[in-house]
C-alpha cells in the first residue's frame, strides 16, 4: 500500500443543483468554460494535479501547501470578479476545503483520513470562502499575503478526532463583499437564522420514528415560508440525526445563529412535544416549552412552535404568510398519521412495503377524501407495483389519482412528482420532464423529484442527467442508500470510475445502516451487494446476495440485482436461471428500461442463453 503526505483541496459548487434546476445546458457550459479558461490553468501554475471531477466539484493535490492554498486565494479572487455584474441565479460560486495529510494512494485516485478531512472543510466553508485545517495554517506562516480567523477546534462528520479549523480571509474579498457583490451572503446576515434538529423520537419504539421525523420535517416546512427568516434544509438538518452534538458546534458548521431542539412521545391518543430554542453563540436558552395535549392537537402544537419561535427572533409575518403557515394539510390528525406511515413503507421499496405504504395512504384517503398528499402517495405505489411487479393498475387510472392530488393542491411537489412519475409509464417522457422540473422548482429539497426524475433519464438513456440527479437525491436524504446504489452502474456506462468507487463507499455504508434498522428487507442487502462487487470484495457481494435471496427468495427486484451480481462474477448459469425465472413477471420498467441500459448484464449478452432473455422482453 503506497502512502504519501500531501496537501489536498476540495472545492463544490454552491447551490449546483439549484443552477441546474434552472438552466441545466446553460450552467454545465459555464462550468466547463470556467474550467479550460480559468480553473485548470490556476491549477497548472501551482503544479496541482486533478485527482478527480464530478459534476459540481473536484478535488486537486498539490505537493506544496503554500501552493494549494495560493490557488485557492487566486480561484476565488478570480471568481469574484468574474461574477461582479452577473444576476445572482446565473452566479457560480464555489466552496473550498485545503488540508494537509498522509493518504493511501491507489492508481491515480488517492483516500484516507486526509482527504476526508479536506472534503469536511469544504463543506463548512462560506460561499466564496476558504477554510484550512491548522496544520496547513501551521505551514504557511507568513508565506502569502493573507490573514487568518481562528474557527477553534471542529468535530467534522465521520472524524474521530477534533480539527483545528481557520478561515481565510482574502483581503480584496473582503473590500468586495457588498450587497451588490454578494446580496445572497448578505441577506443571510441581516435575517435571523435557524436550523431545526430532528425531534427524538421517546416513545421507546423505533418504528415511531416516523413521526416524530415528520413533525420535524413540518416544522422546517413552515418556518421556511416565513420570509424574514434563513432556515437551514431538511437534508441538511437530518445529517444530526442519532447523533449527539453541541449546540455552538453545529451553530458553527451550519452558519446559524439559532438551533431548535425537542422530543416527541406518542402514546395511544396523547402525546408530549418539547422544544428548545437555543442560541448557538453562547448555548444559552432563547425559549422552551412542553405540550401535553391529545394526539388531535399535533398541529395546533406545531403552529404554536413555529409562531413562538417567530416571536422570541422579533420576525413579522407577512398576512398571507400567517394564512399559509395556519394551514393543516389535512383536518384528520389520524390520516396525517397514515401519511407519515405510508411514506416511510413507500421508501423501503419492494413489493410488499409498496402494497403496505398503500394501505396506509389509501386508509388516510379514506379519513380524508381532500388529503392531497395521500392521493400522490397512492398514485406513487401504483407507478412502482407496474413498473417493477407487472401488477395490474392501468395507466389512466394512476394519471387519475396524480391529477385529483394536483386538483386539490397545485402547489404541491410532491404530487407534480407522482403526475411526472405516472407520465413516463406511458412513455410521454416531454410532459413528465415538465411535471419532474416543476416539482424542483417548487420544493428544490424534493427527495421524490429527483429519484423518479433520475429513473426516468436512465430509463431514457440520458445517463449524465440521471447521475446528476440521483447524487442530488442522495445530497437530499442522508439515509438514503438506494440512489448511490442505483448510481454505480451509471458511471460504470460512463467511465467515471473514481465516482463509481466513492458512490460504491457511501451506498454500502447506508446500506448496512438500513439492514441494521430492518433486517426483514432484502433491499439493502441486495443493492449493497452490487456496491461491494463493484469494489472487488467478491466474497462479501456473494455473502449479501445470499442473505438477500433468503429474505425475501420471491421478489421480482431482488432476483434481477442477483442476476446482475452473477453476471458480473462469471457465473452465467444462475444468472440466467433468475432472469428467465422473473422476467415473465417484471414491470415494464425492468423489462425494456434497466435491463437494455444495464452495463452489469453485457457478460451475458453473447450467450446462447441471451436470446430467451430478449424473448421474454418483448
Amino acid at each position: 500500500m503506497e502512502r504519501r503526505l500531501t496537501a489536498i483541496l476540495a472545492a463544490d459548487v454552491v447551490g449546483y443543483s439549484r443552477l441546474m434546476g434552472a438552466n441545466e445546458t446553460g450552467t454545465l457550459a459555464a462550468l466547463k468554460t470556467l474550467r479550460t479558461d480559468f480553473i485548470d490553468g490556476k491549477i497548472a501554475d501551482h503544479q496541482g494535479r486533478i485527482v478527480k471531477l464530478t459534476g459540481d466539484g473536484m478535488l486537486v493535490e498539490f505537493p506544496s501547501v503554500v501552493n494549494a492554498v495560493a490557488c485557492a486565494a487566486e480561484v476565488q479572487r478570480g471568481m469574484l470578479d468574474r461574477n461582479t455584474g452577473l444576476p445572482q441565479d446565473r452566479r457560480i460560486e464555489f466552496r473550498i476545503g485545503v488540508n494537509l495529510g498522509d493518504v493511501i494512494v491507489e492508481g491515480e485516485d488517492i483516500f484516507g483520513d486526509g482527504v476526508n478531512v479536506a472534503t469536511r472543510l469544504e463543506g463548512i466553508a462560506k460561499p466564496g470562502g476558504i477554510t484550512i485545517s491548522g496544520s496547513v495554517r501551521d505551514h504557511v506562516g507568513n508565506r502569502l499575503d493573507l490573514a487568518f480567523e481562528d474557527m477553534g477546534e471542529q468535530t467534522l462528520k465521520n472524524i474521530e478526532r477534533p480539527i483545528r479549523v481557520y478561515s481565510v480571509s482574502l483581503s480584496s474579498l473582503a473590500a468586495r463583499d457588498t450587497k451588490d457583490t454578494a446580496p445572497a451572503r448578505q441577506e443571510h446576515l441581516e435575517k435571523p437564522s435557524i436550523a431545526v434538529l430532528p425531534f427524538n423520537n421517546m416513545s421507546g419504539d423505533p418504528e415511531q420514528e416516523y413521526f416524530s421525523d415528520g413533525i420535524t420535517e413540518d416544522i422546517i416546512t413552515d418556518l421556511s415560508k416565513v420570509s424574514g427568516l434563513f432556515v437551514v434544509a431538511r437534508n441538511t438538518a437530518f445529517i444530526y440525526k442519532g447523533k449527539p452534538v453541541k449546540v455552538q458546534q453545529v451553530g458553527q458548521e451550519l452558519g446559524v445563529t439559532f438551533i431548535l431542539e425537542g422530543s416527541v412521545r406518542k402514546a395511544e391518543s396523547r402525546v408530549r412535544v418539547t422544544g428548545q430554542l437555543i442560541s448557538s453563540k453562547d448555548g444559552g436558552h432563547v425559549w422552551a416549552d412542553r405540550y401535553d395535549r391529545d394526539l388531535t392537537d399535533i398541529f395546533a402544537i406545531q403552529d404554536e412552535i413555529t409562531h413562538a419561535i417567530v416571536e422570541q427572533l422579533k420576525v413579522k409575518l407577512l398576512p398571507q404568510e400567517r394564512k399559509v403557515i395556519g394551514q393543516a394539510p389535512t383536518d384528520s390528525v389520524e390520516a396525517y398519521t397514515y401519511y407519515l406511515r405510508g411514506r416511510q413503507f413507500l421508501h423501503r421499496e419492494s413489493k410488499s412495503y409498496y402494497q403496505l405504504a398503500r394501505r396506509m395512504f389509501a386508509k388516510a384517503v379514506e379519513l380524508d377524501p381532500l388529503y392531497a398528499r395521500a392521493y400522490a402517495g397512492i398514485a406513487d405505489c401504483d407507478s412502482f407495483l407496474f413498473l417493477q411487479y407487472h401488477v395490474d393498475v392501468g395507466i389512466d387510472s394512476i394519471l387519475a389519482t396524480s391529477a385529483k392530488a394536483l386538483a386539490l393542491e397545485n402547489g404541491l411537489a410532491e404530487a407534480h412528482a407522482s403526475r411526472g412519475l405516472a407520465l413516463s409509464l406511458g412513455q410521454r417522457y416531454e410532459e413528465a420532464m415538465a411535471e419532474f422540473e416543476q416539482a424542483i422548482a417548487l420544493d428544490p429539497n424534493s427527495f421524490e423529484a429527483h429519484y423518479f426524475y433520475a429513473r426516468a433519464c436512465f430509463g431514457q438513456g440520458k445517463l449524465e442527467r440521471a447521475a446528476a440527479l440521483f447524487e442530488r437525491a442522495a445530497e437530499i436524504k442522508p439515509d438514503d442508500y438506494q440512489s448511490l446504489c442505483l448510481v454505480i452502474q451509471i458511471y460504470q456506462s460512463l467511465g467515471r470510475d473514481r465516482d463509481k468507487k466513492d458512490a460504491a463507499r457511501r451506498g454500502i455504508e447506508r446500506a448496512e445502516s438500513e439492514l441494521t434498522l430492518h433486517p426483514e428487507n432484502p433491499r439493502p442487502a441486495i443493492l449493497g451487494a452490487g456496491a461491494l462487487l463493484s469494489l472487488g470484495e467478491t466474497d462479501r457481494a456473494k455473502e449479501w446476495v445470499s442473505r438477500a435471496l433468503a429474505i425475501d427468495p420471491d421478489d421480482i427486484l431482488t432476483q434481477y440485482n442477483a442476476a446482475c451480481v452473477y453476471s458480473q462474477l462469471g457465473d452465467v448459469e444462475p444468472a440466467f436461471d433468475l432472469l428467465e425465472r422473473l422476467l415473465p413477471h417484471a414491470g415494464h420498467e425492468l423489462r425494456r428500461g434497466w435491463i437494455k441500459h444495464d452495463s452489469t448484464l453485457d457478460p451475458l449478452r453473447s450467450h446462447p442463453r441471451y436470446q430467451k432473455v430478449l424473448e421474454l422482453i418483448g
